[in-house]
């Protein structure tokens, strides 16, 4: 058998993954149209699958809008130059969407070669045993990871081992309008970094129609705001001594993050709407709001929906203290190869990510993007150098990621149930911000019901 072909039987993963469906309430339709899936780009469309010699790889991919057209123009140039291989990019919706059709794909023939993952995905990925390694080839043929950034591929690592190949890297960060800064007499080159300076500003920048802040109520937002305390979203090394048993979020660092984000709204300096961010961005770019919290990744589309308007600025993500031992952590996505399919399947897939991660194609993903690269030799080109200079505001989300303090907080909680976990927080969030319960109250009703599904997961596993 080939070395990078599956190891485990079909009727293993459909049992495991019907068993997730079943208790996690997942459900897909699986289709039987390809061309219902999403858009075909790059030499795909031209070039047969039964063409002598070419080796097909289709990626499902999570990339919308530009983010998307950026990484069709990838796909384009290197099936350009790779006359052996080509790859066929589908956009399969959300990450969250995505991740749901393709745990649907696993064990059938609709499966794809590779799939980008988000970050989330990860402990869930390696417990399918539908994938193959990436140390697997990393080892094979000495390929050096020390090219890349060691806080991003240290993510993706678990017991020792790189199980798939990071693509798009991001964290959240101060989005915020400097001349509304300046209106208030706030320095619009020093933006909060701490809780209280945070508060501070949005009360004077509260007036004549603009509110001072307005936050998505993203679950990701709370993950950050206690990792950058130092401390664990879960239990056992935040799931990387051992499988997470409890969610930690319910803890001092995390009520403490949701009572400080309640006084805000209750002082009405910031802005409370169920949602995540999308509303927020508009309110931002429109001038009703002085500051937001998003994606490093949204920053072109930030730029662009502004479009001059008023001079935009970026911040670090705030934190409780200047003591606090933590930072943020990376977030983004990850490219995973499926072992049901060939060898040399496989091995192309392989080739095709390590060409993702060159610099040069590292470079066009980040200036258009705003994702910072994953290989640091993309610092030093000269696109890169100009965009920073061009655009400043690139620039803070990869020295916020610099001086993050790398440790397992910073590395991130690794658990089997992580999307189920996200949606219950941000319930929590909701309740807590529109007055329903205390801050600690929902973050405790929150942490028994995830606890609960990780319990039911673990026993799937023994």
């Amino acid at each position: 058998m080939n070395k990078f072909q599956r190891k485990v039987s079909v009727p293993i993963y459909t049992v495991f993954i019907l068993l997730l469906f079943g208790i996690f309430g997942i459900s897909y339709t699986i289709w039987g149209n390809q061309s219902a899936r999403g858009t075909k780009v790059g030499a795909a469309e031209a070039v047969s699958e039964a063409t002598v010699g070419v080796t097909k790889v289709v990626w499902w991919h999570a990339m919308s809008g530009e983010n998307g057209k950026v990484v069709d123009k990838l796909v384009s140039a290197f099936n350009a130059s790779h006359k052996d291989i080509t790859v066929e990019a589908v956009y399969q919706g959300s990450y969250y969407d995505s991740l749901t059709k393709l745990k649907a794909s696993i064990g059938s023939t609709i499966a794809p070669t590779m799939a980008q993952v988000y970050d989330i995905g990860t402990r869930f990925m390696i417990d399918s045993r539908a994938i193959t390694p990436i140390q697997q080839f990393i080892d094979r043929e000495k390929y050096d990871t020390s090219q890349m950034d060691e806080a991003i591929i240290n993510y993706y690592t678990v017991d020792s081992t790189l199980f798939s190949m990071p693509f798009n890297a991001s964290n959240p960060i101060l989005y915020y309008n400097k001349d509304l800064f300046k209106a208030a007499g706030l320095n619009p080159d020093q933006p909060p970094v701490l809780y209280e300076d945070l508060k501070k500003a949005a009360t004077k920048l509260t007036k004549g129609g603009v509110t001072g802040a307005y936050f998505g109520t993203h679950s990701w937002y709370m993950e950050q705001f206690v990792a950058n305390q130092g401390a664990e979203l879960v239990d056992n090394g935040n799931g990387r001594d051992g499988l997470a048993t409890a969610w930690q979020l319910n803890g001092t660092d995390g009520v403490k993050a949701l009572a400080w984000w309640k006084e805000l709204v209750d002082n009405n300096v910031a802005i409370y709407s169920a949602g995540k961010g999308d509303t927020s961005k508009k309110a931002f770019a429109e001038g009703k709001v002085a500051m937001i919290f998003d994606t490093t990744a949204a920053l072109r589309d930030i730029l662009g929906s502004v479009e001059g308007k008023f001079e935009v600025g970026t911040g670090f993500f705030p934190k409780a203290s200047e003591t606090a031992s933590g930072g943020v952590g990376v977030g983004g996505g990850s490219n995973w190869i499926m072992n049901s399919k060939s060898g040399e399947e496989q091995q192309a897939a392989w080739t095709f990510m390590k060409y993702l991660s060159e610099p040069e194609q590292q470079a066009i993903f980040h200036v258009n993007t705003g994702y910072f690269p994953i290989t640091k030799k993309t610092y030093e080109l000269p696109i890169v150098q100009e965009n920073m200079k061009k655009y400043p505001q690139f620039k803070t989300a990869i020295d916020q990621h610099n001086a993050s303090k790398l440790n397992k907080a910073t590395l991130g909680g690794v658990l089997g149930v992580y999307p189920d976990a996200r949606k219950l927080t941000e319930e929590a969030v909701n309740q807590a911000l529109s007055g329903q319960q205390s801050p600690q109250a929902a973050l405790d009703r929150a942490a028994a019901e995830i606890n609960a599904k990780i319990a039911a997961y673990n026993h799937i596993l023994k």
